[in-house]
C-alpha cells in the first residue's frame, strides 16, 4: 500500500483527540483538471453543531460536501471526521489510503441526502430504507424493518412503507431519503441543497423533519439557499464564494450584519429576492 498523496500528517482534530470537533478541514484543495474548484477550505463543525453553508451556484458547496463523505478525492489539504482522515488511516506519522471496502464502511458512519432523493426506483420505500443496513451492517432483516418503521413514523411516511418511489410525491421521496440515511445511525448527517428540486408547497414538509433532527442533537452540515430557514436551524452559516469560505459566523450576525463586502453583496440580494 502506498502512502497518500493528499495530505502530509493527520488533521489537528485527530491528532489532539478532541471529541468536541466532528469534521475539521484545513487548507482543502480540489481542482478538475485546470479549473480549482475549492481553493483552501477551513472550517470546523462542532459534535451536535448544524452549520448551514450559502452561496451563489458554483461557489464549491456541494464539492466540499463530497468531499467530507469521501464520494470526491481531494487534492491536498487536511480533512477529519470523528478524528479520522477522510479516505485515509494514519500510521507512524503518514497516511495511508483505505481499501474500497474500508472506505465504504467509514462512509456509513455518515449520512448524506441529495437533491434529487436518489432512491432505488425498483424498490418500495421499506426496502429502500432497510438495504443498506442489511447489505453493509448486516443487521437482522427483523431489527432492520422495526427500525425502518420508526423511522418513516418519524418523518410522517408510516402509511407508505409499500409504495414505490414513481408514487411518491418530492416531498415524500425526501422524507423517505432522510429515513433511510437514518438507519445508517450515523454521527454526521449532510444535506445537498434539499429543497431545491421540490415544488414550493413540498419545501416545508422536508424543513420540518430536518429541524425536528437538529432540536434532537444530530450534527448536520446543510448546504442551502434557504437563508431564512437557515437562520431559523442553524448556529454557524458559512458563506463560500469561488471555492473559498470568505466569511462565517452565527446567523443574525452574518445575515444582516456581516464584515466582508463580498457577503453583504450577497445577502442583499438573496434577501431583496425574499
Amino acid at each position: 500500500m502506498t502512502s497518500a498523496p493528499r495530505a502530509s500528517r493527520p488533521g489537528a482534530a485527530a491528532a489532539a483527540g478532541n471529541p468536541a470537533i466532528l469534521v475539521e478541514s484545513r487548507g482543502l484543495r480540489k481542482s478538475y483538471g485546470a479549473h480549482e474548484v475549492l481553493k483552501g477550505i477551513d472550517l470546523t463543525v462542532s459534535s451536535g453543531e448544524v452549520v448551514c453553508i450559502v452561496g451563489a451556484s458554483g461557489s464549491g458547496k456541494s464539492t466540499f460536501l463530497r468531499c467530507i463523505n469521501d464520494l470526491e478525492k481531494f487534492d491536498s489539504g487536511e480533512l477529519t471526521v470523528d478524528g479520522e482522515p477522510v479516505g485515509c488511516y494514519a500510521k507512524n506519522g503518514k497516511l495511508y489510503e483505505l481499501t474500497p471496502r474500508a472506505a465504504a464502511a467509514r462512509r456509513a458512519r455518515i449520512g448524506m441526502v441529495f437533491q434529487h432523493f436518489n432512491l432505488f426506483p425498483h424498490m418500495t420505500v421499506l426496502q429502500n430504507i432497510i438495504e443498506a443496513p442489511v447489505q453493509i451492517l448486516r443487521k437482522k432483516k427483523s431489527e432492520s424493518i422495526d427500525l425502518a418503521m420508526s423511522l418513516l413514523e418519524r418523518v410522517g411516511m408510516q402509511d407508505r412503507p409499500g409504495s414505490y418511489p414513481n408514487q411518491l410525491s418530492g416531498g415524500q421521496k425526501q422524507r423517505v431519503a432522510i429515513a433511510r440515511a437514518l438507519a445508517m445511525e450515523p454521527r454526521l448527517m449532510l444535506f445537498d441543497e434539499p429543497t431545491s428540486a421540490l415544488d414550493p408547497e413540498l419545501v416545508g414538509e422536508v424543513l420540518a423533519v430536518m429541524a425536528d433532527l437538529a432540536d434532537s442533537g444530530m450534527t448536520m452540515v446543510i448546504v442551502t439557499h434557504q437563508i431564512l430557514y437557515a437562520k431559523d436551524i442553524a448556529q454557524k452559516i458559512v458563506y463560500m464564494d469561488s471555492g473559498r469560505v470568505v466569511e462565517e459566523g452565527k446567523p443574525e450576525e452574518l445575515i444582516h450584519a456581516p464584515r466582508n463586502e463580498r457577503t453583504k453583496a450577497f445577502m442583499a440580494r438573496v434577501l431583496k429576492a425574499h
